[in-house]
């Protein structure tokens, strides 16, 4: 039970995005399409996961007074890792990223999973950990895209839905909300998504 509320509990009751509001910039960055946006969601559930596996393992040899440093040691090859696999096999979306994927290393999600989670407990769980913390990051990231992408350049992942004869330019009705493109309007989806699930969450709501 408690490996099955590592995995789900990030991805509602304690999503690092919308209940603990974390990782907030990179929603502003990267998510004008889907694959950017699934892929730095990817790339983030890896890091984190493999930080705290690693931070689990050695967390009863590291003296405290040099845990951060280590820590940052272990993220940062892990990011570099990620970037050199990316450029690599997805190049493109690598180029799209462009700085985003090195500053995973100052994520505050994988720094606090390690220092909340993967100091005190068993490697397994912390993977676990880092896995949910991941997933509820990229599932934010991914529902925030979905409508950036769909209703300000009117396709998904890069494939056009909405039929070109709907365009106004084309004797239709529809025009491309070109608002959905500029990063503010990503904090304000956000924000309705932090709405939305803390009218359904009464335990977040504040008296």
């Amino acid at each position: 039970m408690s490996n099955w509320k590592n995995l789900t509990g990030p991805l509602s009751s304690n999503n690092p995005v919308i209940v603990q509001i974390l990782g907030i910039c990179s929603a502003l960055a990267v998510t004008v399409k889907m694959e950017p946006a699934l892929v730095m969601g990817l790339s983030v559930i890896v890091v984190t996961a493999f930080a705290n596996l690693v931070m689990s393992l050695l967390r009863n040899g590291i003296p405290s007074r040099i845990r951060i440093i280590v820590q940052l040691v272990v993220i940062a090859a892990l990011v570099i890792l990620v970037d050199q696999f990316l450029k690599a096999f997805v190049y493109d979306v690598s180029k799209q990223l462009s700085v985003y994927v090195g500053l995973i290393i100052t994520n505050c999600i994988i720094m606090g999973r390690v220092e909340a989670y993967a100091l005190g407990n068993k490697p397994w769980d912390s993977f676990l950990d880092g896995i949910g913390n991941g997933l509820g990051y990229a599932a934010i990231l991914l529902i925030v895209a979905f409508f950036r992408e769909l209703f300000g350049s009117g396709s998904l992942f890069g494939i056009q839905l909405i039929p070109e004869s709907w365009y106004i330019a084309n004797g239709g009705f529809y025009s491309n909300v070109g608002i959905m493109l500029f990063p503010p309007m990503a904090l304000i989806i956000v924000g309705t998504i932090i709405w939305v699930h803390r009218s359904f969450n009464k335990d977040l709501q504040e008296k």
